[in-house]
């Protein structure tokens, strides 16, 4: 098991961490295209406060006041938000209730202008192809052919 993580030094990309918390909000439930259920829950420590992304039945057993231990988690930034994740083979596990010292400040998943910086690195890099040539090719049927119009395609890499 790593050691311990305070939420003050949770990092994105960081993997396999073990924090311990107190969860103060647990979010709405919203479901996913493929059915599963996600919720945003707002947890703290002593050093300041992070949301955390609990998915599926997990997510409906947490409630305000539990104190967490969370092992093999990972941090990601999600809509320019620090965020926790359960990593896989990730486990949260429940060591209390309502008594630990926590801080809500600083709330290290507010929108953060470096992590905003470091998205704007991100080019979007579109390529217009049109079907003019596309449908003259003898070896394509009708079947394949291209439709009429202008084809779309984006590619997305980072900037390092």
């Amino acid at each position: 098991m790593s050691t311990e993580t305070h939420v003050k030094d949770v990092k994105p990309g960081l993997k396999n961490l073990s924090v311990i918390f107190i969860v103060l909000e647990t979010g709405r439930v919203t479901k996913t295209k493929d059915g599963h259920e996600v919720r945003t829950c707002k947890v703290a420590d002593k050093t300041g406060s992070i949301s955390i992304s609990v998915w599926d039945e997990v997510g409906g057993l947490i409630q305000a006041g539990d104190i967490i231990r969370l092992n093999k988690g990972y941090a990601s930034v999600f809509k320019g938000c620090l965020t926790l994740y359960t990593g896989r083979g990730g486990e949260l596990q429940k060591i209390g209730e309502f008594c630990m010292v926590y801080s809500e400040v600083p709330n290290f998943s507010e929108p953060n202008p470096e992590y905003l910086a470091q998205m704007n690195k991100t080019v979007f890099h579109f390529v217009l192809v049109t079907h003019q040539g596309l449908n003259d090719q003898s070896n394509m049927n009708s079947s394949t052919a291209a439709p009429a119009g202008i084809i779309l395609m984006c590619n997305m890499f980072f900037l390092q």
